[in-house]
C-alpha cells in the first residue's frame, strides 16, 4: 500500500496515543521531543512507591522513639535505596523508551506489585532484622526492569543494543548477589550490602560509557519533582496523623501545637526552595545528569524522614517515646538541613550570584541544626528558620533581578 501526501507518516518520537497497541517496537524517543510530562502510569507508579516510603517511615518511628536510633537509621537506609534505585532506574528507562504499549504497561506494573511485596516486609526488616521479603519484592522490580532492557535490545542495534544488553545483565547479575545476601552471616550482611548497592549504581556507568541513552531533561527534571512532592505530602499525612493522636488521645494541644506549626514550615519551606530554580537545563549530558539523579537519594531520604521526625517529636512531647527532648528535635532538624544543604548542592548553588545567595541554604542549615537545642520549642524554632530562609532567598532573588540603577522601595 502507497502513501499519498494527505497520509500521515508515523512519528515514533511522537507521544504515544492514549489507546496502548498490544504490541510496539520499543525504539528511543527524543530528546528534543517537545511537551514530554510525566504520564499517567508514571503517576501511580511514584504513589505506589510512596506507599514503601511509608511503610519504612512508620519502622523509622518506632525505632528512634524506643530508642534504638542507630539501627533504625541503617535499616531504614537500606530499605530506601531498594526503593530509590527501583525508582530511579524505571524514571530513567521510561524517560528514553516509554512506548506505552501493553506489554510495556504489564511489566511496569509488576514493578509496582514488587514493591508492594517490599513494603510488606519493610516490618520484618526493621522487627527481627530479616530482610527477606524485602529482597523477594526488590528483585521482583529489578526482573521486570531486566525484561524492559531485553524489549529495548531485541528493537535496536549496534551501540544502543550494546548499552540495553549491558543494563540487562548488569541487573541480573545483581540479583544474584542480593540472593545470596540472605544466605550470608548477619554480621557481613550491612558490609555486602554496601559493596552490592555500589555495584548497582555502577551498572548505568558501565552500560552507557559508550552510547547514551536518549533520557529527556524536562522530563526527568519533571519526574524528579513529583516525587518530591509526592514524599512532601506524605511527610504532611505521617504528621497530621500524629498530631491528631497526641491531641485526641493525650489531650496535649499546647505541647503539640508548636511541633505542628514548626513542622508546616518546614514542609512548605522545603517545597518552596527545592522548586526555586528550573534544573532541566542543567542536565545535558549523563555526567552532570547522573551525578544529579544519585544525590537525590538523599534529598528524597531526608524529606521522608523529616516527616518521621515530626511524629518522634508528637510522641516524645506526649510522654510516648523513651527518648530526651534533645533526642526527638534532632529526629526532624537533622534531616531538615540535609535536605538544605542537598538541595543547594546538587542545583540550587548553580543559579546563586554573589556570596549572601550561595550562603543563604548552608547557612540556614548550620542555624537548623542549632535549633536543636531549643527545648520544647525546637521544632518552632526550625520551623521559623525555614521560612525565613524562604524570605532571605526570595529578597536576594529580586534585588539581584533588579535592572541597574533602580532605585530600592
Amino acid at each position: 500500500m502507497t502513501s499519498t501526501p494527505d497520509t500521515p507518516r508515523p512519528d515514533p518520537q511522537t507521544r504515544p496515543t492514549r489507546q496502548p497497541s498490544p504490541l510496539r517496537r520499543m525504539v528511543e524517543r527524543g530528546r528534543d521531543e517537545e511537551h514530554r510530562v510525566a504520564s499517567s502510569l508514571e503517576l501511580f507508579f511514584d504513589l505506589c512507591f510512596v506507599v514503601a516510603v511509608a511503610q519504612g517511615g512508620v519502622e523509622l518511628v518506632h525505632a528512634v522513639a524506643e530508642g534504638h536510633a542507630g539501627s533504625g537509621v541503617a535499616d531504614y537506609a537500606r530499605i530506601f535505596f531498594a526503593i530509590w534505585w527501583a525508582w530511579m532506574n524505571f524514571t530513567w528507562f521510561a524517560s528514553a523508551y516509554d512506548n506505552d504499549d501493553v506489554v510495556y504497561r504489564l511489566v511496569t506494573l509488576v514493578q509496582i506489585a514488587g514493591v508492594l511485596v517490599l513494603a510488606a516486609g519493610v516490618s520484618r526488616a526493621f522487627e527481627n532484622d530479616d530482610f527477606t521479603v524485602v529482597v523477594i519484592g526488590y528483585v521482583i522490580m529489578r526482573l521486570a526492569m531486566s525484561a524492559h532492557w531485553l524489549r529495548a535490545a531485541r528493537s535496536s542495534s549496534g551501540a544502543e543494543r550494546t548499552a540495553a544488553l549491558r543494563y540487562a545483565g548488569g541487573v541480573l547479575l545483581c540479583q544474584v548477589g542480593w540472593v545470596a545476601l540472605l544466605f550470608l552471616p548477619a554480621a557481613s550482611v550491612p558490609w555486602v550490602f554496601v559493596v552490592l548497592a555500589v555495584l548497582e549504581m555502577c551498572v548505568p556507568l558501565y552500560a552507557e560509557k559508550d552510547r547514551q541513552t536518549s533520557w529527556h531533561p524536562h522530563h526527568i527534571a519533571e519526574r524528579y519533582g513529583l516525587f518530591t512532592i509526592i514524599v512532601l505530602g506524605e511527610t504532611i499525612a505521617a504528621a497530621t496523623v500524629a498530631v491528631k493522636s497526641g491531641v485526641e488521645e493525650n489531650d496535649a494541644l499546647g505541647e503539640v501545637l508548636p511541633i505542628a506549626a514548626g513542622g508546616l514550615l518546614i514542609v512548605f519551606a522545603a517545597w518552596w526552595i527545592y522548586f526555586a530554580v528550573p534544573i532541566h537545563d542543567r542536565l545535558a549530558s549523563n555526567r552532570q545528569g547522573f551525578l544529579w539523579g544519585y544525590g537525590h537519594y538523599f534529598v528524597f531520604a531526608s524529606a521522608a524522614a523529616i516527616g518521621a521526625g515530626i511524629e518522634v517529636a508528637v510522641e516524645q512531647a506526649v510522654g510516648k517515646a523513651h527518648i530526651s527532648t534533645t533526642a526527638a528535635s534532632a529526629a526532624v532538624t537533622i534531616p531538615s538541613a540535609v535536605f538544605l544543604l542537598m538541595v543547594w548542592a546538587l542545583h540550587a548553588r548553580y543559579f546563586k550570584e554573589g556570596a549572601a545567595q550561595q550562603l543563604t541554604l548552608p547557612v540556614s542549615a548550620v542555624l537548623m541544626l542549632g535549633c536543636t537545642f531549643a527545648g520544647s520549642w525546637a521544632v518552632l524554632a526550625a520551623g521559623i528558620v525555614a521560612a525565613l530562609t524562604v524570605a532571605v532567598g526570595v529578597t536576594l532573588s529580586a534585588r539581584s533581578a533588579r535592572p541597574a540603577g533602580t532605585q530600592e522601595a
